[in-house]
């Protein structure tokens, strides 16, 4: 593992562990490496986290079960979306996740880096969904269409969920959730998403 991994896990580590403070003499040290040699991969603070943020989104969320052709398009589509629900964890524990997700991006006590944190976690979710999109598109298992616009939907209706998440719940959230998400799903396969004028 090259000096970059080293440090990246590092960060990744401490950020899982709750670590109320990633300073750049605390992650190097965890790293083993000089906080000059931080510095030279990532030279301000904000890069790192922006890093580690984008490595466990991406560690969280492999595409392979958007390419696999012998699942229904549909199906495949819904169970990335619902792996969006459950980032880092099982559905027993991701209320819990969610909870601390929106404390600390949210929450009275979030600060301006916290929210400049959740910035990245959205952009890649962005992406993310995105990539999906176009897969499906390339395969031919989607129609051609504005999928922006599709990200935006879907990604509106994950918002929603994972709040429903932290609310109390009814016997039968988990049937509720997968078919509005099922729901979500058809409507990008079977409602026109076109792309508007001058994109």
């Amino acid at each position: 593992m090259g000096t970059r991994e080293r440090i990246l896990e590092a960060t990744t580590e401490m950020i899982r562990e709750g670590s109320e403070r990633l300073s750049v003499r605390a992650v190097a040290k965890r790293a083993g490496c000089g906080a000059s040699t931080l510095r030279h991969y990532f030279p301000t603070q904000r890069d790192l986290l922006n890093a580690a943020l984008t490595a466990t989104y991406e560690a969280a969320m492999p595409d392979e079960r958007i390419r696999d052709t012998s699942v229904p398009p549909r199906e495949r589509l819904r169970e990335c979306l619902l792996r969006l629900l459950e980032p880092f964890t099982g559905p027993d524990a991701a209320r819990d996740v969610w909870l601390s997700i929106f404390e600390a991006f949210a929450g009275p006590e979030a600060t301006p880096e916290a929210r400049a944190g959740y910035d990245v976690l959205a952009a890649q979710a962005d992406q993310r969904v995105g990539a999906w999109l176009a897969i499906l598109e390339a395969e031919g298992a989607l129609a051609a269409g504005d999928n922006a616009r599709r990200t935006h939907f879907l990604l509106t209706v994950v918002d929603g969920l994972s709040i429903a998440r932290v609310l109390p719940r009814r016997g039968t959230h988990l049937e509720d959730e997968a078919a509005t998400l099922a729901r979500a799903v058809d409507a990008v396969f079977d409602m026109p998403f076109p792309v508007a004028p001058g994109r």
